[in-house]
């Protein structure tokens, strides 16, 4: 049960790809939290679930559109919270990736988010700080087989959330990571069904969480609630292996 405490009250906060998925929970938590929250997406159709929600407003935004991104954020900005949830994964090796899959994997898992906090964090200095909560993934400091450019991309986002907490420390704006582990999703349904045995490759994933499921959404929300609200004020630049003990 989702317990309302108006951690984010009056907190203006910006989440992309929230349209399902671990960037909906975050969405959902946010509003529940009291924060004024911005819903963005590529996928219009599947984002107006969110449009009845209380403390949520929509609007279509492709993550990697810059263009898009800036008229965006002067129509609707500033923010004090952006939540970077936009990500794609690559199944396979460096032998099977093509160049096509890590330009994909980068563009969208890495590229997006240095896009989105670029346009924010002027807003955020006009306000006197900010929090920026990036989703990276377990899979950024622990090989996994198969991941390779999803791996690399996640890898890369650590980088760039240590170096943007470094650049505005002094001016009280926050850069935190959250490093999932396996998490229920559709995007995970849709790697399970595309396996030749869907079933045999959910035991799979499920026995390489050492708690022996697969983690929630509203699980990764709950550390993001945590980073985007002032009670994590005294955080930057680290990383928050939610994982189910993967990290171990």
């Amino acid at each position: 049960m989702l317990v309302m405490t108006q951690r984010l009250h009056k907190k203006r906060a910006l989440v992309t790809a929230s349209a399902q998925g671990i960037g909906e929970a975050i969405a959902r938590a946010y509003a529940s939290e009291g924060a004024d929250v911005l819903a963005t997406d590529i996928n219009s159709e599947v984002l107006q679930g969110l449009d009845t929600v209380e403390g949520i407003r929509t609007r279509t935004l492709d993550a990697t559109d810059e263009k898009a991104i800036g008229e965006l954020v002067t129509a609707e900005g500033p923010f004090d919270v952006l939540v970077n949830c936009a990500g794609v994964v690559h199944h396979g090796s460096v032998l099977t990736c093509t160049e096509s899959e890590w330009d994909q994997a980068f563009n969208l898992n890495v590229k997006s988010m240095y896009l989105t906090i670029r346009a924010c964090v002027p807003g955020m200095q006009s306000l006197g700080g900010g929090s920026i909560v990036n989703i990276s993934s377990i899979c950024a400091h622990r090989g996994l087989p198969n991941r390779f450019a999803y791996s690399a991309s996640k890898a890369a986002v650590i980088g760039l959330t240590k170096s943007v907490a470094a650049d505005f420390v002094s001016e009280n704006i926050r850069c935190n990571a959250i490093c999932p582990g396996t998490v229920q999703s559709p995007s995970l349904e849709g790697r399970i069904n595309a396996f030749d045995d869907p079933e045999a490759a959910r035991k799979a994933f499920i026995a390489r969480q050492p708690m022996g499921r697969l983690g929630l959404a509203s699980e990764i929300a709950a550390v993001a609630v945590h980073l985007g609200s002032d009670e994590s004020v005294f955080t930057s630049g680290i990383q928050i292996n939610a994982d189910g003990g993967m990290s171990i």
